[in-house]
């Protein structure tokens, strides 16, 4: 921040509106002028000496702010870190596309919760966190009114309870907003990776505090924290082996009409390893499904969900360029001859929409996580077995897409290749989808045992 001597003071300007009378303070920092209206001439008087005072004592004027560095000091010490961070979202909210928004949404709310000088926290922590979310740290509903009924004690609380933020300097503090980082707003442990992006949240907060001036340094770095071990390797327990895969799009297609316009949506998933979101966004422009034999896709967008709160449009699910890819740039992956049997009978039953989208409800709006995410819990329960249902295996429909991964590494495709059809570099590829599918193992073992030739029962003989 810049500051300058350079400060100039107008006098009380009154202006008389249809119900009342405000009144103006109206002064200049460095050629820039700032103004500051007060519902009575009392206050406003009261804030012009304010600015006189500091002038004539020789303080500097901050050029951003328009304020002394004396007023800076006292609103720093005084802002609470529940405002802090209502500021931290605004100023990213721009840059951020909807999914980003939401996550970084929740993962300020988890630490907000935790942030308050109450012991036992708020009565219902659930209600809490979801007020931060939808309201506080959702600036189109923040901005367009108070809270809603519903989130109208909390946002109440939090705004009497939450700590100061320059109590983060503390230790013990910086340390209990570390902690605060693991643990979702009712005390249940986070996955790692979800807690990763509630410290990301955390210090990138800390951050815009040092840049405004409210905090001197990171306080987080004064503190003893483990070195965190980044697991980027799928999880071999959530990977279908072929005919797994088979007998849950089997499943998926008994579980009446919604069920049916799913069969290709999650067969593109599992044959060509296309995330959710890309398939979403698929158009008949886009494929390529001959008669017979292999066919392609060759797709420009996707469309993630993110929730019509999220975005500036309105829209839930937005179409976007493709991950890890510049605007335009297209990627093509191969069709195998099941998944273009399978994308011709969709075609063929349900058609397009207008624009040219495969994949719809029965209402011709977009699917979202929601409806085929049900419908895959219950293909899950008809198609494995009770044990394999409680477990990992393909607990998500997005474990189809590391299961296509897998399958084509231990096919032997070439890496470089597997990369280009996933759309991911070469280094991420082998550290997250190198794992063999399921049952793999023995099939690996079978290999070495005819490598190694038959087994020989009798001693070697001795020389």
């Amino acid at each position: 921040m810049s500051s300058t001597f350079d400060v100039r003071i107008w006098g009380i300007s009154p202006y008389k509106g249809a119900k009342k009378t405000t009144y103006k303070v109206r002064w200049s920092v460095a050629g820039r002028t700032f103004r500051k209206t007060f519902g009575t001439k009392a206050l406003a008087e009261g804030f012009r000496a304010e600015l006189i005072n500091a002038q004539r004592k020789g303080e500097r004027f901050d050029t951003d702010a328009g304020l002394p560095e004396s007023q800076l000091r006292e609103q720093s010490s005084r802002l609470t870190w529940y405002q802090h961070a209502t500021e931290f979202i605004d100023m990213k909210w721009k840059s951020l596309e909807g999914g980003s928004r939401r996550t970084l949404a929740e993962s300020l709310a988890t630490i907000t919760c935790g942030l308050v000088d109450a012991p036992d926290g708020f009565a219902e922590p659930q209600t809490l966190f979801r007020a931060l979310v939808h309201w506080a740290f959702n600036k189109p509903a923040r901005t367009s009114g108070p809270p809603p009924e519903k989130f109208e004690a909390a946002i109440a609380w939090i705004e009497r309870h939450s700590i100061r933020l320059g109590t983060l300097a503390n230790p013990k503090v910086a340390r209990h907003a570390y902690d605060c980082t693991h643990h979702a707003a009712d005390g249940t442990p986070l996955k790692q990776s979800t807690a990763t992006n509630k410290r990301r949240a955390l210090s990138g907060a800390i951050n815009y505090a040092i840049e405004l001036g409210h905090l001197d340094h990171d306080p987080l770095r004064k503190i003893s924290i483990p070195k965190q071990r980044r697991v980027v390797t799928v999880d071999r327990r959530v990977v279908v082996n072929p005919d797994q895969a088979r007998a849950l799009l089997h499943a998926v297609a008994s579980l009446g009409e919604a069920g049916r316009r799913l069969v290709a949506f999650f067969a593109t998933i599992y044959y060509a390893g296309l995330r959710p979101g890309e398939v979403v966004a698929l158009r008949r422009e886009d494929l390529h499904l001959p008669e017979t034999g292999w066919g392609e896709l060759r797709f420009y967008e996707s469309s993630p969900y993110s929730g019509s709160a999220w975005t500036d449009n309105g829209e839930a699910q937005p179409r976007k360029a493709l991950k890890h890819r510049a605007d335009g740039e297209c990627r093509i992956v191969p069709a195998h001859p099941e998944l273009v049997a399978h994308l011709r009978k969709h075609l063929d039953t349900y058609g397009t929409t207008p624009d040219g989208r495969l994949f719809v409800n029965g209402k011709g709006n977009p699917i979202t996580y929601g409806s085929y995410g049900a419908i895959w819990e219950r293909a899950r329960e008809v198609a494995l077995t009770e044990t394999q249902a409680a477990s990992q295996l393909a607990g998500r429909p997005y474990d189809l897409r590391h299961a296509a991964v897998s399958t084509w590494l231990n096919a032997g495709v070439g890496a470089p290749q597997v990369a280009e059809w996933a759309g991911h570099s070469v280094e991420i590829l082998l550290s997250t989808y190198a794992k063999c599918i399921d049952g793999q193992d023995e099939q690996a073992r079978q290999r070495i045992e005819r490598a190694l030739g038959p087994t020989v029962d009798e001693e070697p003989p001795t020389r």
